[in-house]
């Protein structure tokens, strides 16, 4: 049991915060009727834009996404027989082991 006294401070810590967010957060706090709402977001969506510089690169158009991980692919190594060595299996290759 005593083992467990390290969570008290804890436990302290996360009571108080949940009383001070929980004062902070009561009803009535900063709150505005419609209208004063409805003409803040208007004026807000209405201004215009600032431009900012850009950067010196344009932006990288996103890969679109298929749900599906594929790898790039990769030339594959051919084995192209030599002059010398036969191109037809010799009988000694496909006797299996008995």
């Amino acid at each position: 049991m005593e083992i467990l006294f390290w969570l008290v401070p804890a436990g302290v810590v996360t009571l108080v915060t949940m009383l001070w967010v929980g004062w902070w957060g009561r009803e009535g706090r900063g709150e505005v009727d419609r209208e004063t709402a409805a003409r803040r977001l208007g004026e807000a969506l209405g201004r215009e834009r600032k431009v900012r510089p850009g950067y010196a690169v344009d932006r990288r158009t996103p890969d679109r996404s298929t749900g599906v991980a594929l790898r790039p692919s990769k030339m594959r190594p051919t084995v192209i027989p030599s002059v010398g060595e036969p191109t037809e299996p010799s009988a000694g290759r496909d006797r299996r082991a008995s």
